[in-house]
C-alpha cells in the first residue's frame, strides 16, 4: 500500500511543528545552547558511555538529543522526515560545534541514504506511531547495526494511544491491534497546546508483540523489554509529579512507557 499521501500530510505538520517547539519552553532551546543534556535517565542509563562509538538517531526532529550524545562523545548522524528539522538541527550543530551528521528523509528510507553501519541505533518517545509497518523500520535498523551492535527504544506505551486525546475526558476508543490508520486535526502541539498552529496528523497503532517479533524476526537478539509506569514528560492529562520528578497516572492502571534492548548477533 502506498502511503504517500499520509507521510506528506505528516512532513507538512512536523515542518510546522518545529518553529513551534523551537521557541516553546517543553524543549527549552536557550538552556539546551548553554550545555543543558536533553537526554532521560532511560536512555543514558540503557546506553551507557558513548565515546567514541557511533550512533545512528532515528528520527531525531531537530536534533537536541542527537547533539547530546554527540556532546558526550559519541559519532552521530541523525535522520528526519521534516526538512525544516534536519535544517534546524544542522544549524544548531554548526552553532554549539558538534560534528553529527544530519539526513532528510522517511526513516523508512533510511538505508537509500545512508550506507555506513553503527555501534548503536537509538529512537525515542513518540516515534514508531507514525509508522505504519514496523517489518522495513526492523530490516532497515539490522542492516544499519554492526555485528553486535546495539538497538534501543523507549516509546510510549501502546495502551496510551488506544485514547482519543481531543476527547475530554480522554475515551479509549481505538484497538491495540488497529491495523486503520488513526487522522487526527486539532490546534497546538504537545509542547505548545496555546499554539495556533493546526496540526494534521496520520498515526499508526502498534502493540509490544509486534515490536519485538518484527525485531526478531529481522534477526536482533532481545535483551531486555520493561514497561514502566511513570513517564518523563507530562502530556498526557492526569498526570502527577511523582518523587523522581517524573509523571505517573493518578490512578496508577497502565504503564506509560516501554524500552527495549536488542543486539545484532557477532558474525
Amino acid at each position: 500500500m502506498d502511503y504517500q499521501k499520509e507521510f506528506d500530510t505528516n512532513r507538512e505538520t512536523w515542518n510546522a511543528k518545529v518553529s513551534a517547539h523551537a521557541n516553546s519552553d517543553f524543549y527549552n532551546l536557550e538552556a539546551f545552547k548553554k550545555g543543558k543534556n536533553s537526554l532521560n535517565s532511560f536512555e543514558l542509563e540503557a546506553l551507557g558511555n558513548v565515546k567514541g562509538k557511533s550512533l545512528l538517531h532515528l528520527q531525531c526532529h531537530f536534533g537536541q538529543d542527537t547533539l547530546s550524545w554527540s556532546r558526550m562523545g559519541a559519532k552521530c548522524t541523525g535522520v528526519d522526515i521534516s526538512d525544516s528539522g534536519i535544517a534546524l538541527a544542522q544549524s544548531l550543530n554548526e552553532e554549539l560545534h558538534q560534528n553529527a551528521e544530519f539526513v532528510c528523509c522517511n526513516v523508512l528510507d533510511t538505508s537509500k541514504y545512508i550506507s555506513k553501519t553503527f555501534d548503536i541505533v537509538f529512537t525515542s518517545y513518540g516515534v514508531i506511531g507514525w509508522l505504519p509497518d514496523l517489518k522495513p523500520w526492523a530490516q532497515m535498523i539490522a542492516e544499519r547495526l554492526k555485528p553486535g551492535g546495539i538497538f534501543y527504544i523507549v516509546e510510549f506505551h501502546p495502551i496510551v494511544w488506544m485514547f482519543d486525546y481531543l476527547q475530554q475526558p480522554p475515551k479509549m476508543i481505538y484497538g491495540y491491534h488497529q491495523k486503520e490508520a488513526i487522522y487526527e486535526e486539532y490546534e497546538g502541539t504537545y509542547a505548545d497546546t496555546g499554539s495556533k498552529m493546526v496540526s494534521r496528523e496520520y498515526g499508526w497503532n502498534h502493540g509490544l508483540g509486534k515490536v519485538v517479533t518484527t525485531l526478531a524476526d529481522a534477526g536482533l537478539h532481545i535483551e531486555f523489554l520493561r514497561e514502566h509506569d511513570e513517564s518523563p514528560y507530562d502530556i498526557f492529562p492526569g498526570l502527577q509529579k511523582n518523587d523522581t520528578g517524573f509523571y505517573e497516572l493518578t490512578n496508577g492502571l497502565y504503564p506509560l512507557l516501554f524500552e527495549l534492548k536488542a543486539r545484532k548477533p557477532e558474525q
